[in-house]
C-alpha cells in the first residue's frame, strides 16, 4: 500500500500539540509523496498547513477506524503508536469509566481517585474460573491467570505492580491478594488468608504517608509471597521489603505528612491505655507538624487505628508486644522535640533538663543521664587509647535525628519479621504465587540517593519486562509455524552497568564512604573522570556537583549531597549499647544483632573539638566486614535476590498510572499520562508488538469478518484457509504484510484498517447503489402522483371558471335591486327611531327626579321617627328608676317589723312538736323491750340453773366428766373444721367455675373480634406472610447446608487422617442401646431459625397431654372424694395413701403445666426474637445445643426428684394418719376401760354415727341442690346469649332490604348447618377411632381365643385314621413386609448402598421407599420401639453416605431425593393425622401407624430432603456452568448474524486452548438437550412436579445470572447483533419450557433480567424518548446495570453509532428516583428456599410387587 494510498481525502490523522500532546485532524486534500505540505481540518472546523520535511515534521500518525476505539486490548488497534494508546484509554476512561486496559500481556489500570463497585465477591466469583481474554480487563483477571497458571504448569508465579506515587499501586496489590484469599482459602481452619489480608492495614500505618501526589503512598517496596499446597489452598505467607524511606521520619516537605501510625497513636492519646505515653496532639511535635497540615480529607486517624490494632491481635501480637511497640513510636516523637542547646564556644553542645527527653528515656526504659550525654557526645577509639569528643549543637541534632531513624528502621523490621513468623506455616509448600508493589520510575526537581536507587530498580525490572515480552513473542511465531525475524528492542544493560558494575557509580559510591575525609564533592567529581565516556552518563553544564543518567524512560539530573551519608546511614555506637541495656525486652532485642543489620556505625573525627582522652583497657574490637556494608551494597544484593525469584516465576505486570495531579475523579491529564507510559514501558511493549506481525485472526474469524470482500466463485469452495489466502493475496500485495500461521493469520501494523477501508467502501457503494435505485425508484413513483393529480386539477380548474363567469352577471343584477330595497328601509328606520329616541328621553328624566324626591323624604321621616323614640325611652327609664327606689325602702322597713319574724318561726314551732311526739313513742317501745328482755333473762337463767343442776349429777353419777365435755368439745371442733374444709372446697370450686366461664367467654369474644379482623385482613397479609415463610425456609435451608458442608469437610480431615480409625463408642452406644425413637446429634440439629415448627409443635404435644391427664386425674379425685365422704371414715390405710397421693400428684401436675405453658411461651418470644434478629452463626447453634442438652438433663432429673418428694409426701402422711388412728384406739380403749358399763360409749358412738349420716346426706342433697342451680345458672346464660345473639340477628335482619334479608337468613341458616356437620363429623370420627381401637383389641383376642381352642383341640381330639386333604385359602397381606433384626444391615445394604437405579426403573417409582416404609409400619405394627427406631437410623445414614459417595451423580441424586420425599410423604400419610388423611382410602386408613408418633422422624426426613435438593442442585449448576455462556451468548443460534471484531494478544493467552484439543464450544442445542436430560431424569425417578419445577426455577436463575454477569463484564458481546442471538436463544427456552409445561414453575420470571438486557441492546439509544422507552421497559434491571450495559455497547461496524455520554447521562437522571440496593452483578450463588408440598400417594401397599433381581429373600409379606 502506497504512500498516496494512505494519506488520501477524508484520512484522519494525528499531529503534535503543545497541550493535549496529540490532536486529531481530517486530510482535505490527497496527498502526494514528495508534498511539501499536508492540508488538514481539525477538529474545531480550522484549516491547517502542515510542514513535512527533514528539517521539519515526518508524516503524520494514521487514527483507526470507529470501531476500533475503546478496546479493551491496545495490541488490537490496527496502528500501534504513541497517539493511539494514549486517544483509546481517554476514551475508556472518560466516556465509559473504565480504569483497566490490556496492553498484550500489561494490565493498566488508571487511578479513578473515587469508590467503585467492581471489587465485590460476586465479581470474584465471575472472574474465578474465566480465561483472561474473555472477560472485560480486570485485576481480578490478571490474579485469576497466575492463579491458573500456578494450577496447570505448576509454575511459580508473580504479579509486578509499578507505577508512580499515587497511581494506586497498593490497592491493586491488596485486591490481587483478596482475590487469592477468597478463591483458594485455606484447607483448615488457621484463617491464613484473613491473616494475609490483615497485614495490609498493618504495612500501611507503618510505611505509608501522605505526600503531595499521594494520600497513602507506600514509601517502602515489598513483595509478598502467597504460598499454596498441592490443592492450591492457600498455606502461609511471606513479606520482603525495599528501601524503606527512614528520612521521612524526621523530616517532611511542605504538606506532607510522616508515617500514619504517629498520627494514629496521636489521635487515640486520650484513651486510657496510652495515658503514660505522654502524648498530645500531632501539631505539638516537631516529626509530626513539619508539612504543616496533619489532616487528609475524609480520613479518621483515631478509626484506623483501631484497625491497625485489630490486624495487629489476629496476627497474635500480644498485648505486652503492642504496648511496646507504640511507646517505641510515641519515644521517637519525644526525642524528635528534644532541645539541644549549643554552648559559647559553637563546638560543643548540652540539654537542659528536656521532659522530652525524660519522657524518651522512660518508654524506652534507659539511663537519662546515659543517653542526656552520649546525645551531646561521641567516642573515638584509637589502638592504644579511648577519646571523648563532644559535639556541635548541628552534629547532635544530627545524630538524634540518625537515632530516631535507626530506631525507627528496627522497629520496621521487627514488625515484618514477626508478620512473617505469624504468616508461616509448617506444611510443605507447592508453590507461590508473588505480588510485587515497588515504586516506579521517579524524577523530580531535586533528586538524591532515594530516586537513583528507585530508578535504578526500575532499569532492572524493566530489562526483565522487555526480555519477557519479547520470549513471549518468538514462542508466539514458533508456535504458529511462522517465519520470523530478530526483533531490535531498546536493551538498557548498557545504563545498568554504569550503576552496579564493576567501578560503575555505587563502587565509586563505596570506596568514597570508606575514605576517612570523603566528601560528596569529591564523590562526584570521580565520576566525571571515570565515567564521562560511557552514553548514558552526562555532566550538567552548569554545576559540578550533579550528574545525569539517561534512563530508559528519561533523563534524569541527581545532586551529589547527601549520598555520602545516606549511604553510610550512620549512628553512634554508644547510643545503641544505651538502647540494648534497656529494662524492656522488646527494645532490647530490636538492637541485639544491630552489627549484622543495615546501620553502619562509623566514627569520624574533628581537628576543632575538645577531646578528652583515657585509656583504652579493653583490647579495641576487630573491626567486622558486615558494619562495612553500605545501604547500596545491600540494595544492589536484595535486588538481585528479587530478580532471581522473578526470573524463576512467570511475570505478569500491572502498569498504574495517575491521571491528574489535582487528585480529581475521573479527570485526564493527556501530558501526564504520556509521561508515566513511556516510564512504565507500555509503549515500549507496543513498540516490539508494532515492529512484528500485531494483528492476529483466526481463519474462522477473518472469513465471516471479510467475505463481503470475497468472489461468488472463491464462496463455493470448501476450505477456508485457501479461501483466506486467495483473498489476502489479491488485495494485498506485498507478501511481507502478512503471514498464514497453523490457525492464525499474523498482519503487519495498518493491513487491518486497510482491510476495514477496503470493507466499509465495499459497503459504502453497495449502499449508494441501493440508495440510488430506491430514489429513483421513489422519484418514478411520486412523478406519476403529480402528473396525475395536475390533469385532475386542470380539469376540475376549467368548469369552475366557466361557472363562476355566468355568475357574474347575475350577482350584479341581483346587487343592484336589493341595494335599492336596502336604502328606502333605511331611511325609514332613521325616521322612527328619531321620533322614539325623544319621546324616551324625556319620559327617562322625569322618573329620575320622582325617585330622587322618593328617598330623601323617606330619609327626613326616618330621621325623626329615630330621635323622638330616644326620647320616649330616656323618660321611661328615668320614672321606672324612681318606682324602684320606693319599693326597695318600702322592703327595707317590712324587714325590721316583728311581723315578719313571726311568720317565719311559725313552721319552726310545728316542726318541734313533732319531734317531741316522736321522742315519746320511741321511749315507750324501749320500755317494753326492756320488760321483755327481763323476763327471757329470768327464763335463761332458771334454765341454765337446770341443767348447771342436771350437770352436776351427771357429774356425780359419772364420776369424772371432763372426758365427755373435752369429746363434745372435739365433736364440735372436727365439725367445724369440716364445715370449713366444704366451704374452703366450695369456695375454689366457684372460683374455678367462675374463671373457666370467664376464660370461655373472652376466649370467645376474642375469637368472633379476630375472626372479624383476620377476615379483613387475610387477603393483604398473604403476599407479606408467603414473603416471610420463604424468606424463613430459605435461611432454615441455607443452615442445613451449611451444616452439610461442615459435615462434609469434618468427614473429609476423619479420612484424611493417617492410621487406625475407630468408630465413636458414643455414637454406637446412641445408635444401637437407645430406648427412645430419638436419633444421634448428627441427624437432629436444633437450628434457631428453622426448628421453630418442630419444637413448638412437640411442646404443644406435651402440653395438651399434661392437660388431659391434669383433667383426667381431677375428676378422678372428685369421684374418689365423693366416695370418701360417703365411706365411713374407717377407710385402710392403703386407700388414704393412694388418695393422698393423686391430691400431691394433680397438685404436681397443676403447677408443671403452669411452667410449662410460661416455659413454652417464653421459648416462643425468644425463638421469635432470634429469628427477627436472623442471627444463624455456629456459635449461636453451638451454645442452643450445648442449652437443650442441658435442659434435657435438668428435666430428667426434674421428673425423677419430682417422683420422689410424692412418694416421701405421700409416707408422710400416711405416717401421720397412721399416728393420728392409734391415738384415737389407745383413747377410745381408755375411755371403754373408764366406762366399764359401756352406756355413755355407745349413745356416743351412736349419736356419732346418726351425726355423720346426716351431715352426709345433707352435703349430698346440698352438692346435688347446687350442681342443679350450676346446670341452670348455665342454661340460662347460654339462653341469654342465644336470645341476644337472636335479638343482634333479628335488628341487623330488619335493617336490610327484603332482599338482602333473605340472602342473610340463607347463610345463616347455611352456618348453623355446617356447625352441626362438623359436630357430627367430629362425634362419628371419634366413634370411628373407638371402633378401630376394639376391632382391634377383638382381633387379638380371637386370635388369642383361636390359640387356646387349637391347643385344647389337639389335647383332646384323637388322632385321625386316615389323610384329609386341606386347601390353602388366598391369603389377604397387610401392606407390611418382616424382616429378621440381624438381617438389618443386609436390608439397608440392598435397598439403600448398592442400589442402582436402573436396578429398579422398571418397577414402581420410589420403590425403595415403599418397602422400607412397609417394614417400618411392621415393626409399629408389633409394637418394636427398638426396630423402628434401629431402621431409620440406619436408613438415614445410608443415605448421606451413599450420597457423600456419589456427590458429582446427578441421576444417584435425584434418585434418592424422590425416595427420600416420598418415604416423608408415607410418613405423613400414614401417620394418622387427620391433617394428612384427607385423601386417603379406606383402606389406606387401616394401614396407618398404630403404636409410634413418628413426628421427629419426619422433621429430620425433611432436613434430609433438603439437603439432597441443595446437592441436586449443585450438582446441575456444575454441570451446566460450562455451557452456559458458550451456548447463550457465544454460538451462532442464528447463522452469520453476529459480527468479529479484530482481536488483541489477549485472545491468544496462554490460558486458552488453541490446539484443538480443549473442550469445544456448546451451542443452545446442547444446553436445552442437557436441561432435557435432567428432567427426564427426575421424571423417571418419580420426583413430584412441584420440586422438578423448583429445580428447573433454580437452574434457569443460574442461567440468567452467569449470562448476565459474564454481559456485564465482556465488551466484546455488547452489541446489537449478540442481542437478537441472545432474544432467540430465550424464546427457544421458553419454547422448551411450555413444551414440559413448566411454564408455571417461575423459571421464565427469573430470566425477566436476561430478556431486558437483550431489548436493550436491540433498542434505539439516541432520543430523550428513547431514554424514557428504555426507563420504562428496563424493570428487573439495576441503575447500574443498565449504564453499564449502556457503556459496554460495541457498534459492529462504521455505520452504526456509538452510544454518547448525554444520552446515557440523561438515561440516569430519569432513574435517579429508583429505591433501590445499587448492584451491578446478579449473586450467583442465591438458592430460593424449596418448598416440599405434600403429595400422598394412590399405591396400595398391599398390590406392591417386589421384583426378584433385589434378592430380598429374607424379607416376608405380612
Amino acid at each position: 500500500m502506497s504512500v498516496n494510498e494512505l494519506y488520501s481525502k477524508y484520512t484522519r490523522v494525528w499531529i503534535p500539540d503543545p497541550e493535549d500532546v496529540w490532536r486529531g485532524a481530517e486530510i482535505i486534500k490527497d496527498y502526494k509523496e514528495g508534498d511539501p505540505i499536508l492540508h488538514l481540518k481539525l477538529e474545531d472546523e480550522s484549516t491547517l498547513e502542515f510542514r513535512i520535511g527533514p528539517k521539519d515534521n515526518a508524516l503524520p500518525f494514521l487514527r483507526n477506524p470507529d470501531i476500533l476505539v475503546g478496546e479493551n486490548d491496545l495490541t488490537a488497534l490496527s496502528y500501534l503508536h504513541e497517539p493511539a494508546v494514549l486517544h483509546n484509554l481517554k476514551v475508556r476512561f472518560l466516556e465509559a469509566n473504565h480504569i483497566y486496559t490490556y496492553c498484550g500481556i500489561v494490565l493498566v489500570a488508571i487511578n479513578p481517585y473515587d469508590q467503585l463497585q467492581i471489587y465485590g465477591e460476586e465479581v470474584i466469583n465471575a472472574y474465578s474460573g474465566q480465561n483472561m481474554g474473555d472477560m472485560d480487563p480486570h485485576i481480578f483477571a490478571v490474579a485469576e491467570e497466575a492463579y491458573k497458571q500456578m494450577a496447570r504448569d505448576e509454575r511459580n508465579q508473580s504479579i509486578i505492580v509499578s507505577g508512580e506515587s499515587g497511581a494506586g499501586k497498593t490497592v491493586s496489590a491488596k485486591y490481587a491478594m483478596r482475590f487469592f484469599a477468597t478463591v483458594g482459602g485455606s484447607a483448615n481452619d488457621t484463617n491464613v488468608e484473613e491473616k494475609v489480608l490483615a497485614s495490609s492495614p498493618i504495612m500501611e500505618a507503618i510505611g505509608n504517608a501522605k505526600t503531595t501526589r499521594n494520600d497513602n503512598s507506600s514509601r517502602f517496596g515489598k513483595y509478598i509471597q502467597i504460598g499454596f499446597d498441592r490443592r492450591y489452598h492457600i498455606i502461609g505467607a511471606n513479606m520482603r521489603t525495599y528501601l524503606l524511606e527512614k528520612s521521612r521520619v524526621v523530616f517532611q516537605a511542605e504538606d506532607e505528612r510522616n508515617y500514619h501510625i504517629f498520627y494514629q497513636l496521636c489521635a487515640s492519646a486520650s484513651l486510657p491505655d496510652f495515658k503514660d505515653l505522654a502524648l498530645s496532639n500531632a501539631e505539638d511535635f516537631i516529626f509530626t507538624s513539619q508539612g504543616e497540615n496533619i489532616f487528609i480529607e475524609g480520613v479518621n486517624d483515631a478509626e484506623d487505628f483501631e484497625k491497625t490494632r485489630e490486624a495487629l491481635t489476629l496476627l497474635g501480637v500480644k498485648e505486652s508486644n503492642q504496648s511496646s511497640i507504640f511507646r517505641v513510636i510515641a519515644s521517637i516523637l519525644h526525642l524528635g522535640n528534644v532541645e539541644i542547646c549549643p554552648e559559647r564556644d559553637g563546638e560543643s553542645c548540652h540539654i537542659s533538663d528536656d521532659p522530652h527527653l525524660a519522657h524518651f528515656c522512660r518508654l524506652l526504659g534507659v539511663e537519662l543521664e546515659q543517653m542526656e550525654h552520649w546525645l551531646c557526645h561521641r567516642k573515638l577509639v584509637t589502638t592504644s587509647e579511648t577519646y571523648v569528643k563532644s559535639m556541635s549543637c548541628k552534629q547532635a541534632a544530627n545524630a538524634r535525628d540518625a537515632l530516631a531513624k535507626h530506631i525507627y528502621a528496627h522497629m520496621f523490621d521487627w514488625i515484618v519479621e514477626y508478620v512473617n513468623r505469624s504468616l508461616h506455616t509448617s506444611s510443605k509448600q507447592h508453590s507461590f504465587i508473588g505480588v510485587l508493589d515497588i515504586y516506579g520510575f521517579e524524577t523530580f526537581e531535586i533528586n538524591s540517593f532515594e530516586q537513583f536507587c528507585i530508578n535504578y530498580a526500575n532499569e532492572k525490572l524493566q530489562q526483565q519486562f522487555n526480555q519477557h515480552v519479547f520470549k513471549l513473542e518468538q514462542e508466539e511465531y514458533m508456535k504458529e509455524q511462522i517465519p520470523w525475524t530478530l526483533i531490535d528492542f531498546y536493551d538498557n544493560q548498557p545504563c545498568i552497568d554504569l550503576i552496579e558494575a564493576k567501578l560503575g557509580i555505587l563502587d565509586l559510591l563505596d570506596e568514597e564512604c570508606k575514605v576517612p575525609k570523603g566528601t560528596d564533592q569529591n564523590w562526584c567529581q570521580k565520576l566525571f573522570d571515570r565515567l564521562s565516556s560511557r552514553v548514558h552518563f552526562q555532566k550538567p553544564r552548569m554545576s559540578n556537583t550533579s550528574f545525569i543518567i539517561i534512563h530508559f524512560a528519561d533523563k534524569v539530573e541527581y545532586q551529589c549531597e547527601g549520598f555520602l551519608e545516606k549511604n553510610r546511614d550512620t549512628v553512634y555506637e554508644e547510643q545503641i549499647n544505651i538502647l540494648k541495656a534497656s529494662k524492656y525486652q522488646l527494645v532490647a532485642d530490636l538492637f541485639q544483632d544491630t552489627s549484622k543489620d543495615s546501620s553502619n556505625i562509623t566514627i569520624t573525627s574533628s581537628k576543632s573539638a575538645k577531646i578528652n582522652v583515657r585509656s583504652a583497657k579493653p583490647t579495641p574490637k576487630v573491626p567486622n566486614k558486615e558494619h562495612k556494608k553500605t545501604v547500596g551494597h545491600q540494595f544492589r544484593s536484595s535486588l538481585q535476590l528479587l530478580m532471581e525469584t522473578l526470573n524463576a516465576t512467570t511475570p505478569h505486570y500491572v502498569r498504574c498510572i495517575k491521571p491528574n495531579d489535582e487528585k480529581e475523579a475521573f479527570m485526564f491529564d493527556a501530558g501526564r499520562a504520556v509521561q508515566q507510559l513511556r516510564a512504565c514501558g507500555v509503549l515500549e511493549t507496543i513498540r516490539i508488538s508494532a515492529a512484528g506481525y500485531p494483528s492476529r485472526w483466526t481463519y474462522p474469524d477473518f472469513f465471516n469478518r471479510y467475505r463481503v470482500l470475497m468472489k461468488k466463485s472463491d464462496m463455493t469452495l470448501g476450505d477456508k484457509k485457501l479461501v483466506c489466502r486467495n483473498l489476502l493475496e489479491t488485495l494485498i500485495k506485498d507478501p511481507d504484510k502478512f503471514q498464514f500461521g497453523k490457525t492464525k493469520i499474523f498482519f503487519r501494523a495498518g493491513q487491518v484498517a486497510y482491510l476495514e477501508k477496503l470493507r466499509a467502501d465495499k459497503f459504502r457503494n453497495a449502499c449508494i447503489k441501493i440508495q440510488k435505485t430506491v430514489r429513483g425508484w421513489l422519484q418514478r413513483v411520486r412523478y406519476r402522483k403529480i402528473r396525475k393529480s395536475a390533469i385532475t386539477l386542470q380539469r376540475y380548474g376549467r368548469g369552475y371558471m366557466s361557472r363562476c363567469q355566468a355568475l357574474i352577471c347575475q350577482k350584479q343584477y341581483r346587487m343592484v335591486r336589493e341595494r335599492r330595497e336596502y336604502l328606502r328601509v333605511r331611511q325609514a328606520v332613521i325616521t322612527i327611531q328619531a321620533y322614539t329616541r325623544g319621546m324616551f328621553t324625556r319620559f327617562l328624566l322625569h322618573h329620575k327626579a320622582m325617585v330622587i324626591q322618593k328617598h330623601v323624604r323617606g330619609w327626613l321621616t326616618r330621621r325623626k321617627f329615630v330621635r323622638a323614640r330616644n326620647a320616649a325611652i330616656t323618660i321611661q327609664c328615668a320614672y321606672r328608676r324612681l318606682r324602684a327606689k320606693r319599693e326597695l325602702k318600702q322592703l327595707k322597713i317590712e324587714a325590721r317589723s316583728a311581723e315578719h319574724l313571726k311568720k317565719l318561726n311559725t313552721g319552726m314551732e310545728n316542726k318541734i312538736v313533732q319531734l317531741q311526739r316522736k321522742m315519746d313513742d320511741q321511749a315507750k317501745d324501749l320500755k317494753t323491750q326492756n320488760e321483755q328482755l327481763v323476763v327471757a333473762k329470768a327464763s335463761l337463767d332458771s334454765e341454765v340453773n337446770k341443767l348447771q343442776k342436771e350437770l352436776e349429777v351427771m357429774r356425780s353419777r359419772q364420776g369424772d366428766g371432763s372426758q365427755l365435755t373435752s369429746l363434745q368439745d372435739e365433736l364440735e371442733k372436727l365439725r367445724a373444721e369440716l364445715q370449713e374444709a366444704h366451704a374452703h372446697r366450695k369456695k375454689l370450686e366457684e372460683e374455678y367455675s367462675s374463671e373457666k366461664m370467664e376464660l370461655e367467654q373472652v376466649s370467645h369474644l376474642s375469637l368472633m373480634g379476630r375472626k372479624g379482623s383476620l377476615s379483613l385482613s387475610a387477603s393483604q397479609s398473604v403476599g407479606r406472610v408467603q414473603a416471610e415463610l420463604d424468606e424463613e425456609r430459605q435461611r432454615y435451608q441455607n443452615l442445613l447446608r451449611e451444616f452439610s458442608r461442615l459435615e462434609q469437610r469434618y468427614d473429609n480431615l476423619q479420612e484424611a487422617k493417617p492410621g487406625h480409625r475407630r468408630n465413636n463408642s458414643n455414637q454406637s452406644s446412641l445408635e444401637s442401646d437407645s430406648n427412645y425413637p430419638s436419633i444421634s446429634t448428627s441427624e437432629v440439629r436444633p437450628f434457631w431459625p428453622g426448628t421453630d415448627a418442630g419444637l413448638l409443635c412437640t411442646l404443644q404435644k406435651r402440653v395438651r397431654e399434661l392437660e388431659m391427664e391434669r383433667k383426667r386425674l381431677q375428676s378422678n379425685l372428685e369421684k374418689m372424694e365423693d366416695q370418701a365422704l360417703r365411706k365411713p371414715k374407717t377407710t385402710s390405710e392403703q386407700d388414704s395413701s393412694d388418695l393422698a397421693y393423686n391430691s400431691l400428684k394433680r397438685q404436681e401436675l397443676e403447677s408443671e403445666n403452669k411452667k410449662l405453658k410460661n416455659d413454652l411461651n417464653e421459648l416462643r418470644k425468644a425463638i421469635a426474637d432470634r429469628a427477627s434478629q436472623n442471627s444463624s452463626s455456629n456459635e449461636l447453634q453451638e451454645g442452643y445445643n450445648l442449652l437443650l442438652s442441658q435442659l434435657k438433663a435438668a428435666n430428667e432429673e426434674l421428673e425423677v426428684r419430682k417422683e420422689e418428694v410424692l412418694i416421701l409426701r405421700t409416707q408422710i402422711v400416711s405416717t401421720a394418719q397412721q399416728k393420728e388412728e392409734k391415738s384415737n384406739h389407745i383413747v377410745t380403749s381408755d375411755w371403754g376401760y373408764l366406762n366399764e358399763d359401756g352406756e355413755l360409749g355407745l349413745a356416743y358412738q351412736g349419736l356419732k354415727q346418726v351425726a355423720r349420716l346426716l351431715e352426709a346426706q345433707l352435703q349430698s342433697q346440698t352438692r346435688k341442690h347446687q350442681d342443679e342451680m350450676t346446670a341452670f345458672q348455665t342454661q340460662i346464660e347460654l339462653l341469654k346469649d342465644d336470645i341476644e345473639k337472636k335479638q343482634e340477628m333479628l335488628n341487623h335482619t330488619m335493617s336490610l332490604s327484603p332482599e338482602a334479608q333473605v340472602e342473610y337468613s340463607v347463610q345463616q341458616e347455611i352456618t348453623r348447618l355446617t356447625n352441626d356437620n362438623l359436630d357430627l363429623k367430629e362425634l362419628v370420627e371419634k366413634l370411628e377411632k373407638n371402633e378401630r381401637k376394639l376391632k382391634k383389641q377383638l382381633r387379638i383376642y380371637m386370635k388369642k381365643v383361636q390359640e387356646l381352642e387349637g391347643e385344647m383341640a389337639t389335647k383332646s381330639r384323637p388322632e385321625l385314621t386316615r389323610q384329609v386333604t386341606v386347601q390353602r385359602r388366598e391369603k389377604d397381606f397387610e401392606g407390611m413386609l418382616e424382616y429378621h433384626k440381624d438381617d438389618e444391615a443386609l436390608l439397608v445394604k440392598t435397598l439403600i448402598t448398592d442400589m442402582k437405579p436402573n436396578a429398579v426403573s422398571a418397577t414402581v417409582p420410589c420403590l425403595p421407599a415403599y418397602i422400607l416404609f412397609m417394614c417400618i409400619r411392621h415393626a409399629d405394627y408389633i409394637n418394636d420401639d427398638q426396630k423402628v427406631h434401629s431402621l431409620l437410623t440406619a436408613t438415614i445414614n445410608a443415605i448421606k453416605k451413599v450420597l457423600k459417595k456419589n456427590n458429582d451423580d446427578f441421576e444417584m441424586t435425584s434418585f434418592w431425593l424422590a425416595n427420600t420425599s416420598r418415604l416423608l410423604h408415607c410418613l405423613k400419610q400414614y401417620s394418622g393425622d387427620e391433617a394428612f388423611m384427607t385423601q386417603n382410602t379406606a383402606k389406606q386408613n387401616e394401614h396407618c401407624l398404630k403404636n409410634f408418633d413418628l413426628a421427629e422422624y419426619r422433621q429430620v426426613l425433611s432436613d434430609l430432603s433438603i439437603q439432597i435438593y441443595q446437592q441436586l442442585i449443585k450438582v446441575a449448576e456444575h454441570s451446566l456452568q460450562p455451557m452456559i455462556v458458550s451456548a447463550m451468548l457465544e454460538s451462532e443460534s442464528i447463522p452469520s448474524l453476529s459480527g468479529v471484531k479484530p482481536s488483541g494478544y489477549r485472545h491468544r493467552s496462554s490460558s486458552m486452548d488453541t490446539d484443538g484439543d480443549g473442550p469445544g464450544s456448546y451451542t443452545l442445542e446442547s444446553l436445552i438437550r442437557q436441561l432435557g436430560q435432567f428432567h427426564g431424569v427426575m421424571g423417571e425417578h418419580g420426583l413430584d412436579p412441584e420440586i422438578v419445577g423448583q429445580v428447573i426455577r433454580q437452574l434457569f436463575y443460574s442461567i440468567n445470572a452467569i449470562t448476565l454477569n459474564n454481559l456485564l463484564l465482556r465488551k466484546d458481546v455488547c452489541s446489537w447483533s449478540t442481542g437478537m442471538q441472545l432474544r432467540y436463544n430465550i424464546s427457544q427456552m421458553e419454547e422448551w419450557l411450555r413444551g414440559k409445561n413448566l411454564q408455571q414453575s417461575g423459571a421464565v420470571t427469573n430470566i425477566e433480567p436476561l430478556i431486558q438486557a437483550a431489548q436493550l441492546l436491540q433498542v434505539k439509544k439516541k432520543t430523550s424518548q428513547d431514554a424514557e422507552a428504555i426507563c420504562s421497559l428496563c424493570s428487573a434491571l439495576t441503575v447500574q446495570q443498565i449504564v453499564k450495559i449502556l457503556n459496554l455497547y460495541t457498534p459492529l461496524n462504521e455505520f452504526e453509532e456509538r452510544v454518547t455520554v448525554s444520552f446515557i447521562r440523561n438515561i440516569q437522571n430519569h432513574l435517579q428516583d429508583r429505591n433501590e440496593v445499587p448492584i451491578l452483578l446478579v449473586d450467583t450463588k442465591h438458592t430460593f428456599p424449596v418448598l416440599f408440598p405434600y403429595t400422598p400417594s394412590a399405591l396400595s401397599l398391599e398390590t406392591l410387587h417386589i421384583p426378584a433381581n433385589l434378592s430380598l429373600d429374607f424379607i416376608t409379606r405380612v
